[in-house]
């Protein structure tokens, strides 16, 4: 059957898995307030709506992790109820979420089968382990992956392709996935959206929660928008715009997707040396002869695939790669960083926004509060004792500043949503009044409204003296972010692009080192 056939069976079919009347408080806080939703086989169903919107709730109640106040779910026309995640699995249901459920020192294969492992006279065997693991993989087109690499010698790209293939060993009649193509590259986006189609034709349902328009556009069939833990309407992908959709999920108006970028005059002779520059910068064999510079006031992107070395230049420049080569200079002094303490010292001032908020960015079961202060606690102490009244206004007007949604400053940041958490770890490295910021895929996994604010913020931060360094996978927020793009190939920069040559074709082609593109 086609899609299309498919789509057309599951809307006059009745729904293979509805929630009616659905209700769920976390302490006073509604996060879903008498939801009605449904979704059907055969069918890919997008959910949409800012962090904080409730579609994280209803996902964690369809595949057990938590229990509604009220209201009713029904499997196939039975009412039902998942004492845990566990119950949810064996009726089908699996999901897939943003947050990675991938243990990094067993191996892939020891993962992908880890809920079920096959077994062999009580043991488990390995070899059928691993030939399953091997078939998953080709499944979803990842052969290149080896079912025995430890999961934390992988690229998080990569990571996140194993964590589909794990949740299809579940054999699920309804698959989630939350933000689950948001860490993968332009490549692995079309191999799953292939394999989507390919289990969406099998008759398998499919949500998919994403905050890439362009996405829903090319796969989904249905599309529920949902705001302020309400489910605000229901259709049929392609019926409504995406300013209509946007206009929806936000409920209120958006001047322009990207801020203006100021014009940039010619760099004069007597300008001075550039804020940062680094040259033929290095490290082991993933860094090579990289050189460039940001002046001040200046937002420089780095394009290129995921895994060419953009991660491990922005954490050698923080300070925290051991044995770099080559040399980095501020303000045309040569430095000497070698730890992230080093990298915060005045007369250098750098900060870093690192690519995964929930390990690398954020102390989950600590304060909001804490979290915020930690990389400024110098500046809320005297004499080595902190200044509550001082770390009190601090964090104050960092919440105020980004706009952080919070119930209290004690509240464990784990409660938070995943555009507030991130507002959290931008805060907090603001509060140490950096020169230099460094911001590794800022807004992966962030709703619409928030990245319009941080987009601004980034411009702010720039037009107040900031010399920005700004990697992104999205390309759109390279064209609409950066004065320029430098693309990285092999550990290399391989072009710059600057005005007008920043084009989606051209980083492209030079992300593939196609040499007509440096023509």
């Amino acid at each position: 059957m086609t899609s299309k056939g498919h789509a057309e069976l599951g809307a006059h079919a009745e729904p293979h898995m509805s929630l009616s009347g659905i209700t769920k408080r976390y302490g006073g806080v509604t996060a879903l307030e008498d939801v009605n939703f449904s979704c059907d086989l055969g069918s890919i169903h997008a959910v949409l709506g800012e962090n904080g919107a409730g579609k994280s709730t209803l996902i964690k109640i369809m595949s057990g992790v938590v229990a509604p106040n009220e209201g009713v779910i029904t499997l196939a026309g039975n009412p039902v109820s998942f004492p845990g995640p566990s119950a949810a699995n064996a009726a089908g249901i699996v999901c897939i979420f943003q947050e990675l459920s991938l243990l990094p020192d067993l191996s892939v294969s020891d993962n992908i089968s880890i809920a079920d492992p096959p077994r062999r006279f009580g043991l488990i065997d390995r070899r059928a382990q691993r030939r399953r693991a091997e078939e998953l993989l080709a499944r979803i087109g990842c052969e290149d992956v080896n079912p025995l690499s430890r999961v934390r010698d992988l690229a998080l790209s990569r990571r996140q392709m194993v964590e589909i293939a794990k949740a299809l060993a579940k054999d699920p009649t309804v698959l989630i996935l939350d933000e689950a193509t948001s860490a993968l590259t332009a490549s692995d986006v079309d191999r799953v959206f292939d394999i989507l189609r390919k289990l969406r034709d099998d008759g398998i349902s499919i949500l998919s929660i994403s905050h890439r328009m362009h996405e829903i556009e090319a796969v989904a069939d249905m599309c529920s928008v949902f705001r302020n833990g309400k489910n605000v309407e229901t259709f049929k992908q392609g019926t409504r715009s995406a300013d209509e959709i946007v206009q929806m999920m936000i409920g209120r108006e958006i001047s322009a997707h990207f801020p203006p970028k100021p014009v940039k005059e010619p760099v004069q002779a007597d300008a001075g040396p550039p804020v940062l520059q680094i040259r033929d910068y290095g490290w082991e064999n993933t860094l090579r002869g990289i050189s460039l510079s940001v002046r001040k006031g200046e937002i420089v992107g780095l394009g290129g695939l995921d895994g060419q070395g953009q991660k491990e230049l922005l954490l050698g420049l923080f300070g925290v790669l051991k044995n770099t080569t080559g040399s980095v200079e501020i303000d045309g002094k040569p430095v000497d960083i070698r730890s992230p303490r080093d990298a915060k010292k005045a007369g250098i001032k750098i900060a870093l926004v690192p690519e995964d908020r929930k390990t690398e960015g954020l102390m989950l079961p600590m304060s909001i509060s804490d979290n915020l202060a930690i990389a400024s606690l110098d500046r809320v102490s005297q004499g080595g004792r902190l200044d509550q009244k001082a770390l009190d206004t601090a964090v104050g007007k960092a919440v105020e500043r980004m706009q952080i949604k919070i119930g209290a400053e004690g509240d464990p940041v784990s409660t938070l949503s995943g555009g507030n958490q991130q507002k959290v770890v931008i805060a907090k490295w603001l509060m140490t009044e950096p020169r230099i910021i460094l911001l590794n895929d800022p807004t992966r996994g962030i709703d619409v409204g928030t990245k319009q604010e941080i987009y601004l913020l980034l411009r702010e931060l720039a037009a107040e003296g900031a010399a920005i360094i700004l990697y992104s996978t999205d390309y759109e927020e390279l064209i609409g972010c950066c004065d320029r793009v430098d693309v990285m190939y092999d550990g290399q920069i391989v072009r710059e692009l600057a005005g007008d040559d920043i084009t989606e074709h051209n980083i492209i082609s030079s992300a593939l080192n196609i040499k007509e593109a440096a023509q």
